[in-house]
């Protein structure tokens, strides 16, 4: 497993409650209960932006009291990938989640997570195949165990999460169904930059010339929908997007596909709601992206 996070700020430097253990998380959950309140929960790995804090605002409006996680899952990162230099800010990321309305911070430790002699991994199938669960095979199932952990640590009647990483809400609706895990998943639209650019903490490693050029992938997307929802052949258009986003300067490109919004089954034409997703490097961040596409 790779290395524990950064040492975190003393509590009284945070403006915000925070708990680190399921025991303190519990209580504070079961007495909102008990007064009949709703709870809802906000999963992150900090490093948060406004993106992040769209979610917490939505969870105000579907819930009485607001739970947000921050915690960096070492079970969804490979070895070589960015786990170690992750952007971290857990008192920054405080005093945002405060100005939301959150209502309490839930920060367990990687240890308090993942006890020593933690044996238990879950596998997941249907909409974790392809995209990214070929390109980070390991994510999916580092996503269902610490989500599952935490809806059952946070037992709450709601969760929100992003559309920015569409791929894996819907893994997360699905093993929640599957598992009958009494959660409601919402899910928000991705929340962009002036300039289309999806919200991203990971953003924070592209250069001033690599940021500028980063928002080139939204916009091959979008015209490539509106072409799709014409109905243009998607091979010719996928094709057209990767040669745009390597004109533009992005290097590798994991994937760009069309797929049902609904199931992530591969469509050739537009007949129903689809979802035309990508991934690609632009320097030494992986950057993704997905936009709707209805059709005529």
């Amino acid at each position: 497993m790779t290395s524990l996070a950064a040492a975190r700020p003393p509590e009284s430097d945070l403006p915000l409650p925070v708990v680190r253990s399921v025991d303190d998380l519990r209580a504070q959950v079961t007495a909102w209960h008990r007064d009949g309140k709703t709870v809802a929960l906000v999963p992150t790995m900090g490093a948060l932006h406004d993106g992040h804090l769209a979610l917490v605002r939505r969870a105000c409006e579907l819930a009485d009291q607001v739970v947000a996680s921050v915690f960096v899952n070492p079970t969804q990162f490979a070895p070589h990938e960015d786990f170690d230099r992750y952007p971290r800010d857990e008192a920054g990321d405080s005093r945002k989640l405060a100005s939301a309305g959150c209502h309490l911070l839930y920060a367990p430790t990687v240890r308090a997570m993942y006890p020593e002699g933690f044996a238990t991994a879950i596998s997941v199938g249907g909409p974790a195949e392809g995209l990214c669960g070929t390109f980070r095979p390991q994510m999916f199932g580092g996503v269902a165990l610490v989500v599952t952990k935490l809806f059952l640590q946070a037992q709450p009647d709601v969760a929100v999460f992003g559309e920015k990483d569409y791929q894996q809400l819907m893994v997360i609706r699905r093993f929640a169904r599957d598992l009958d895990i009494p959660v409601r998943v919402e899910g928000l639209p991705t929340v962009r930059e002036a300039d289309g650019l999806a919200m991203s903490s990971r953003n924070a490693y592209l250069s001033a010339d690599e940021r500028a050029r980063a928002p080139e992938l939204n916009r091959a997307l979008l015209d490539a929908a509106s072409a799709l929802a014409g109905g243009a052949e998607a091979a010719t258009v996928l094709e057209a997007v990767r040669a745009r986003i390597t004109a533009a300067g992005f290097g590798s490109i994991d994937y760009v596909e069309l797929r049902d919004a609904d199931t992530l089954e591969p469509v050739s034409r537009v007949e129903r709601r689809a979802r035309l997703l990508a991934a690609a490097w632009m320097g030494k961040a992986r950057l993704i992206d997905n936009v709707p596409v209805l059709p005529a």
